[in-house]
């Protein structure tokens, strides 16, 4: 028996207004908050709608018409959602009826939602503690729960980053597994077909993605010059059937359905036709992580140290695709190097805004790659170039930090809200004169 394992990664970044460096006093003088001078709601609002239009509602309306057909049948369809924070915050404000389907597709049981960082961040590689990784886990959770009524129990980092220490940290928050890359490089001559225990935990399961299979639909789809184009639901179901080992893990973006691959190319017959053709297979079952987790045993442990982290992004799945060169580094180093000042100065708006320059999204923009890893960086990002996207977010950034700078200046001058022992001394001292005094009194 395999089992397969569906996984939509959703997610859009609230991306930074490409004005500011130039609007700067302007936006400053309109009175906007300064959340709303940083960020470009006007883009926001307009990208979300156009990949609703295009992929969250025709994919969502897919979904549900394939777990619903087969909603009672032996073997029935199941997807899971990595959803994030900001997604979330956005479907709320532009397209509320996204959260209408996802409450409909998770009320049929069929569907399966993963624990994420809130604001799809590197908070994982913030040398130290990983305090801050933490937090935004746990306001995740929170946030899943009180808008989709999910309690969340597998972990995907962002980006499927992954090492020995987060997998420790995502343990210790509760979660029964994670999943990540089925890196060559770490799996050695082991498959990601199979479950395996992470390094360092007690029993933590670790779900490795099939990346070549993943890609056949997430890159290769409408590539005409693949020698297996085209793609069609019995071919695929059949690679998937000939495949040995426990489980498959195939996870992509959502957006392959409808805004990579567009309507155009037969994507979505492929994804509704899929069920039925895997059905024709008696060895396949569709699962979410939590139902492979409770089923399979794992076959061995996996060991990732930190400094050979792993990711899906790019050829070399690592941490390259965030953290390649100086404008890279130096970005993501300020950043980090703000979190002391940012909960000293412990203000609502000034750590959402923080935590919102932590996307993942700002400093991908920045990459300098080629090949087809650097097409992919220049398909997602809102600027023309690495340096624009450098300029755009070293203005925010070094603005939003003479603010925080500001703030820690001025709540280091209030006077301390507790008595120090030399007050609470001199306090004392007086208090036994004044006794002394009124005993005197008393005597005359």
């Amino acid at each position: 028996m395999t089992y397969l394992c569906l996984v939509l990664e959703i997610h859009q970044p609230i991306r930074i207004s490409q004005s500011f460096p130039f609007e700067r006093l302007s936006r400053i003088a309109e009175g906007l908050s300064i959340t709303d001078r940083y960020f470009d709601k006007r883009l926001n609002e307009e990208i979300f709608r156009k990949v609703a239009r295009k992929c969250y509602y025709p994919t969502f309306s897919a979904l549900s018409g394939m777990i619903e057909s087969s909603i009672e049948v032996e073997r029935p369809f199941k997807v899971s959602f990595g959803v994030s924070g900001p997604f979330l915050e956005q479907a709320m404000r532009y397209e509320p009826e996204l959260l209408e389907m996802m409450k409909h597709l998770i009320a049929t049981g069929k569907v399966e939602i993963l624990g994420n960082t809130y604001y799809h961040s590197l908070a994982s590689l913030f040398p130290g503690e990983k305090l801050e990784f933490q937090e935004q886990i746990r306001e995740h959770s929170s946030f899943v729960k009180s808008i989709l009524g999910y309690q969340t129990k597998v972990f995907e980092n962002t980006e499927f980053i992954y090492n020995d220490t987060i997998a420790r940290v995502v343990e210790s928050l509760g979660f029964a597994g994670i999943l990540s890359e089925g890196v060559e490089s770490v799996l050695g001559w082991r498959s990601p077909t199979f479950l395996y225990s992470a390094a360092g935990t007690q029993a933590l399961r670790l779900l490795l993605r099939h990346y070549r299979l993943t890609d056949d639909i997430g890159f290769r789809f409408s590539q005409k010059t693949w020698v297996d184009y085209p793609l069609t639901a019995d071919k695929y179901a059949r690679w998937l059937a000939s495949t040995p080992g426990d489980m498959i893990l195939l996870a992509m973006d959502i957006e392959t359905f409808g805004e990579h691959h567009w309507v155009e190319t037969g994507i979505f017959d492929f994804l509704r036709a899929l069920p039925a053709e895997v059905s024709k297979h008696n060895d396949l079952v569709w699962a979410t992580p939590t139902d492979i987790i409770s089923k399979v045993s794992p076959s061995a442990v996996i060991a990732v140290p930190e400094q050979k982290t792993i990711s899906w992004a790019d050829v070399e799945k690592d941490a390259s695709a965030w953290l390649q060169n100086p404008m890279q580094r130096i970005s993501f180093d300020r950043m980090a190097s703000l979190e002391p000042y940012v909960k000293e100065v412990n203000r609502k708006e000034v750590i959402d805004i923080w935590r919102l320059l932590q996307q993942s999204d700002h400093v991908y923009y920045m990459s300098t790659k080629g090949g087809g890893p650097g097409e992919v960086h220049s398909y997602f990002s809102p600027h023309s170039s690495a340096a624009e996207a450098l300029v755009v977010f070293d203005s925010v950034l070094t603005d939003y930090e003479g603010r925080v700078g500001a703030l820690v200046a001025e709540n280091r001058k209030k006077p301390p809200n507790r008595r120090t022992p030399e007050s609470v001394k001199e306090d004392s001292k007086k208090s036994q004169e004044s006794s002394q005094s009124h005993s005197k009194m008393g005597r005359k």
